[in-house]
C-alpha cells in the first residue's frame, strides 16, 4: 500500500531540513519548494519511490563526485534522474578537469556538506562546488530530491535546480 506524501512549503517547515538546506531554502524565497516528511528507513530512492508511489523518473539523485588535480581535491554535486547513472569518468571528470573522478567517500561527503548520507541535496552545498544538473532533470516540471536529512524529501522544479548559483546544465547521464 502506498503512503501519502503531505507536501508543505519548505520555507515554513525548516525543521524537516538539514541546517544548510534550511538556510538555502530561506535565501531562495521560492514558494515552489515543498517538503514532505517520510519514513527515514525508506529514504533510499527505490524504497521511497515504491512506498510513496513516486515514479523513478520523477525522482532525482544528488551524487557528490571528487577528483584530484595538482594535489587539490575538486568536488561537484551531480543531479541525475533515478533511472539514469552519472557519467562520472566521462563528462563529469572532464568538467572537473581531473585525471580520474569517483564518488566521494560517504564520511567525506557527509562531513563537507553537513547533510546525512542518503539525503544530500544541491541546496545548501559549499558555495565553491559546481552543481551539475543533467538536462533530463532540468527539463522536469517537478522532481523529488533529498532534503539534507533522511526523514524528508523536497519537491522542486528542474528549472529551480538549473538556476541555482554555480549550477550548469549538461548531458551528464547514461542509461541505468
Amino acid at each position: 500500500m502506498e503512503e501519502t506524501l503531505h507536501w508543505q512549503p519548505a520555507a515554513t517547515h525548516t525543521e524537516l531540513l538539514a541546517g544548510p538546506v534550511a538556510e538555502a531554502v530561506r535565501a531562495l524565497a521560492d514558494d515552489d519548494v515543498h517538503v514532505a516528511a517520510i519514513d527515514p528507513g525508506l529514504a533510499d530512492t527505490a524504497a521511497f519511490c515504491e512506498k510513496y508511489g513516486v515514479a523513478l523518473d520523477e525522482s532525482a539523485n544528488c551524487v557528490i563526485v571528487a577528483g584530484k588535480r595538482g594535489g587539490e581535491v575538486r568536488y561537484a554535486a551531480c543531479m541525475v534522474l533515478a533511472t539514469m547513472r552519472a557519467d562520472v569518468n566521462g563528462v563529469i571528470r572532464k568538467h572537473l578537469d581531473v585525471r580520474k573522478s569517483s564518488f566521494a567517500p560517504m564520511a567525506e561527503a557527509v562531513e563537507l556538506t553537513g547533510m546525512e548520507y542518503g539525503g544530500i541535496t544541491p541546496l545548501g552545498l559549499p558555495a565553491d562546488w559546481p552543481i551539475l544538473v543533467d538536462s533530463n532533470v532540468a527539463s522536469h516540471n517537478r522532481v523529488v530530491i533529498g532534503s539534507g536529512v533522511r526523514r524528508s524529501k523536497l519537491a522542486v522544479s528542474g528549472a529551480l535546480l538549473a538556476g541555482l548559483k554555480g549550477a550548469e546544465v549538461l548531458d551528464l547521464a547514461t542509461g541505468a
